[in-house]
């Protein structure tokens, strides 16, 4: 007699209920709003004090309102947009000592990772950091600037993780995320090609054989990015002067919002 047909074991997949497939749907929507907003942050082409209007940047990337506030919030917890009660978000508007400061900050706790990080690198860890510079170059190749910019700053988180520090990676993160952003607004594309080149710098000099010059090869890369960004930021306050001296409105300068009384808004509209 035939054998009885065996009933198999395997079971249906479960599916999940629809309340998880729709907070999961809720933050693939906010995940890609927050990275639609930063690309556009580090493409450079917001200038200081514009604000970013709640209903427009939900009808131009097809989501809700409440999507986009908390892509804002989130960009405001990071420093990343100036956020005001009852009037909504800007782009920073950061002021010149401002900028030094933050800089000031990086060349102190980055010499402290440098000389952590001196004659202790793994291969592996230098190759990581090689291809890693191997992707900001193609980044500039292909003008792709607000990639370039966000690889730049990712070189030195890399370094941070290498560390071995939470505390210190969450640091440098926030350091980071104020210098990208005064990079896109103020730093022109041909001097932030030269990112790659000083970034293989810092690499041959913490497998080389000297700390000192360790140090000065990571502090001279820092000091010539504040450079080019302190002197993007007067030539923008100097441009904007003119415009006001001969009759024109003027962008809004580095330091302080444009968006006084005159300019308020429905607060529901931001």
């Amino acid at each position: 007699m035939p054998s009885a047909t065996r009933r198999s074991t395997a079971t249906a997949p479960t599916a999940k209920p629809a309340a998880a497939v729709e907070e999961q749907d809720d933050a693939n929507v906010d995940e890609r709003v927050y990275a639609a907003v930063s690309k556009a942050l580090l493409s450079g082409k917001l200038r200081p004090g514009t604000p970013l209007r709640e209903r427009a940047l939900a009808e131009a990337l097809g989501c809700t309102r409440g999507a986009v506030r908390k892509a804002l919030a989130r960009l405001g917890s990071e420093k990343r947009l100036d956020l005001e009660h009852n009037r909504g978000a800007f782009v920073p508007n950061p002021s010149i000592d401002d900028m030094r400061g933050i800089y000031r900050a990086r060349r102190i706790v980055e010499a402290g990772l440098i000389t952590t990080l001196f004659g202790q690198l793994a291969r592996d860890q230098v190759a990581a950091l090689r291809k890693h510079v191997q992707a900001e170059q193609k980044a500039f190749k292909e003008g792709r600037r607000e990639d370039a910019i966000r690889l730049a700053g990712d070189f030195h988180l890399l370094l941070a993780q290498m560390a071995g520090s939470d505390e210190l990676l969450s640091y440098i993160r926030r350091l980071i995320s104020n210098t990208e952003l005064y990079k896109a607004l103020y730093d022109s594309a041909e001097a932030a090609s030269c990112a790659p080149r000083e970034h293989e710098q810092i690499i041959e000099a913490l497998v080389g054989k000297s700390l000192a010059t360790a140090l000065a090869v990571a502090l001279e890369h820092l000091d010539e990015l504040e450079q080019r960004v302190i002197a993007g930021a007067a030539a923008e306050q100097e441009v904007d002067l003119a415009s006001l001296l001969n009759g024109g409105a003027g962008k809004p300068r580095a330091g302080g919002h444009s968006h006084g009384p005159h300019g308020a808004h429905d607060p529901h509209d931001h």
